[in-house]
């Protein structure tokens, strides 16, 4: 998933099936702690009541992903494992990220392309 500075344009395809989300319960959990920092809230001009709107937006349009493998450690953070996992299990061909650099190459191995909203957004305008 992206984060609450996102584009519109990402949770826009998704709700026009040109993109999937995928979530694991792990992962929504992550975002929902996440967001609800007031550090994010804050930079999203969001309230309390709005981000947990998003957030159930956000998980009602996603294809939810049963983890069946880890894939631990891979990765120099610890905390994206769980987005890997998330592609990895949910058979993503990409991932969408400002993160890129803290994933390497460790994606391509399982054939997932990491990208940041910007690049998806230009596919999707081509």
């Amino acid at each position: 998933m992206g984060d609450l500075r996102c584009p519109s344009a990402c949770p826009r395809a998704a709700r026009q099936s040109k993109i999937t989300l995928l979530v694991s319960v792990p992962l929504a959990i992550e975002y929902e702690a996440t967001c609800s920092e007031a550090e994010h809230r804050l930079a999203a001009g969001l309230s309390e009541r709005e981000v947990e709107i998003f957030l159930d937006a956000v998980v009602a349009m996603a294809e939810p992903v049963k983890t069946h493998f880890l894939w631990r450690p891979q990765l120099r953070d610890p905390s994206d494992e769980m987005v890997l996992e998330t592609a990895v299990n949910g058979r993503a061909d990409g991932l969408v990220t400002f993160n890129v650099p803290d994933f390497g190459t460790v994606p391509a191995r399982f054939g997932i392309e990491v990208m940041i909203p910007r690049e998806v957004i230009g596919r999707m305008r081509r």
